[in-house]
């Protein structure tokens, strides 16, 4: 058989990156959870017959992505080669050897050729409940954090394992919800194996052996050569946050040297209580993906690409949890890795890396049921509503932030309607924050305001999954902070950043999201951008007069043509 071209494995690999493209889109059309069809909390990828990621979907979030490229070779060591079948699927939820906590389900598939296995499709969602406690960080182990799934065979030469579906459902608040998802992620992975096929007959490919030595080998070189471009240095940078009753410090080494870059965790917080820890793939994922987006951003993610990041951190410490450590809000703390690598990665490439953001997505899961203070009406029901939200992200060297977009994670804000829709949850207000973007050069990005109540007939736990209530987002060069989060009952009672808490019938919770911080100082913003942000209403008047130097009649002149209108 002749060796295909250069540029016929060009055009594999930008067929590949489709397929598994396509493979994600089919997830988010058969998926039943929000989180996954309105807000994109999933990954989607294809591997070769040694495990080794050869392509991601660009749909995704980092965190399972890069986790999942670490757990493949997992399922191929449980399952074993021999024992691999087509028709086969495997599952699995373990923090460890999946995504980092028990809600997100990861399902392989092998992909078989004229009876040869070539490869693997693998795919993750975010599914909103798996039973235990439920969504949040209360819990004091993992076996508190609802029904485990180790790695196993979900369909042995096609057959489903009806035994392993009736636990599941056995366990779970939203089991059809829950089983739905499975056999969605099931069904997109055997999209992903049907288009493989056809790319494998199209260029009379017989394996992926060559096609993957093709991308992994150019992927590898080329990502060498932007780490060898750099100047070797050591940096160290460091992050105090919120935790859960106590403060938080991330700190990482940061080391360039010739083919690798190290992340060192070491002097990091040790294990938290609550569950808020880390699983260390997870760290790995972030942490990884914060240096590809500063160092190699358009050098596609595989194997090759992310083996230079090189991350190790102290057994026990916050960001390398082991079992039984509880880890379901791993997010809350893996979120605000990239900032803490930027941290130090500044000190090594000035003007390159953004000022903090609000980092972690601002989530919460409602937990709705008949009011129990009064009667309630027959129309009331129980149901669990997760919706994910974000604050503003960090101002870049020469960019605003983004208002209201979530890095690093990347998933969508879901829209009222859709979250409004699954149970008896009223979004009363979503809406930008203004002033909440930290000043500079280049301005935070807006966190956005939120207020969340119940149907008549209904009261409710939330489950705050919150941080930057007493630490906000830090400029850089500079540049001021973000604001911080605030969270209350309409009457002014209290809330906790985390945990879950009681919300009685008839009241509401009101929530401000952070901002993200600016870059720079404020003086050297081009007076033309301050005018358009008062105009749009992302500053008031009184920040517009005290950061920026606007007099108060130029003030009130740019609001009177706002009024009537006018665009800036």
């Amino acid at each position: 058989m002749t060796q295909p071209s250069k540029v016929a494995y060009q055009v594999m690999w930008n067929r590949l990156i489709s397929v598994v493209e396509e493979q994600a889109q089919a997830l988010v059309r058969t998926a039943f959870s929000t989180s996954v069809r309105e807000a994109g909390d999933l990954s989607a990828g294809v591997y070769n017959e040694a495990g080794q990621m050869l392509a991601q979907a660009v749909t995704g979030t980092p965190g399972h992505v890069n986790a999942m490229a670490d757990a493949v070779p997992h399922f191929i060591r449980r399952i074993g080669a021999d024992n691999m079948a087509e028709g086969d699927i495997y599952i699995t939820n373990d923090p460890w050897e999946g995504t980092g906590h028990l809600h997100d389900i990861t399902v392989v598939t092998p992909s078989f050729h004229q009876g040869r296995h070539v490869g693997f499709f693998a795919c993750t969602a975010h599914i909103v409940d798996i039973g235990g406690r439920g969504f949040g960080a209360d819990a004091n182990s993992v076996y508190e954090e609802g029904l485990y799934i180790p790695i196993m065979k979900f369909a042995d030469r096609g057959k489903v394992d009806q035994t392993l579906i009736r636990i599941i459902r056995g366990n779970v608040r939203e089991p059809d919800q829950l089983v739905g998802d499975i056999y969605a992620l099931a069904t997109c992975n055997d999209i992903g194996h049907r288009r493989l096929i056809d790319m494998m007959q199209e260029f009379g490919l017989a394996d992926l052996a060559g096609i993957s030595d093709f991308i992994l080998t150019n992927s590898r070189r080329a990502t060498l050569d932007r780490i060898n471009a750099l100047k070797p240095g050591v940096a160290d940078g460091h992050m105090r946050i919120d935790g859960y009753s106590n403060p938080v410090d991330l700190k990482v080494r940061l080391t360039i040297e010739k083919d690798r870059i190290l992340c060192d965790w070491d002097g990091t917080s040790g294990l938290d209580k609550k569950g808020i820890n880390v699983p260390l793939v997870y760290t790995k994922a972030y942490a990884c993906y914060a240096l590809k987006c500063a160092i190699a951003p358009e050098i596609p993610n595989n194997a090759a690409s992310l083996a230079p990041f090189e991350v190790v951190a102290p057994e026990d410490s916050i960001v390398n949890a082991r079992h039984p450590a509880p880890v379901a809000l791993r997010h809350v703390i893996g979120h605000m890795v990239p900032d803490t690598v930027y941290d130090a990665l500044d000190k090594l490439l000035p003007d390159t890396v953004p000022a903090e953001g609000a980092g972690c997505l601002c989530n919460f899961q409602v937990s709705l049921r008949p009011r129990t203070d009064a009667p309630a009406p027959k129309s009331a029901v129980r149901a669990e509503v997760l919706t994910f939200n974000s604050g503003g992200s960090g101002a870049r060297p020469t960019l605003d932030g983004m208002n209201a977009t979530a890095f690093p994670s990347g998933v969508m804000t879901m829209p009222v309607e859709a979250t409004e829709q699954v149970g008896p949850v009223i979004i009363w207000r979503k809406e930008l924050r203004p002033d909440s973007g930290g000043a500079g050069k280049s301005r935070g990005g807006l966190g956005q305001f939120m207020e969340v109540g119940a149907r008549d007939g209904h009261e409710f736990d939330i489950q705050a999954m919150f941080d930057r209530v007493n630490h906000p987002a830090r400029g850089r060069r500079g540049g001021a902070e973000g604001a911080p989060t605030t969270i209350g009952q309409d009457d002014g009672t209290p809330m906790k950043g985390k945990g879950k808490q009681f919300v009685p019938h008839g009241r509401r919770v009101l929530m401000a999201f952070p901002g993200g911080a600016g870059y720079g100082p404020a003086s050297k913003r081009d007076p033309a951008q301050v005018r358009r942000d008062l105009a749009l209403g992302y500053i008031s008047a009184e920040v517009a007069a005290r950061d920026y130097g606007l007099d108060r009649a130029e003030i009130d002149a740019i609001l009177a043509r706002a009024r009537m209108g006018e665009v800036f």
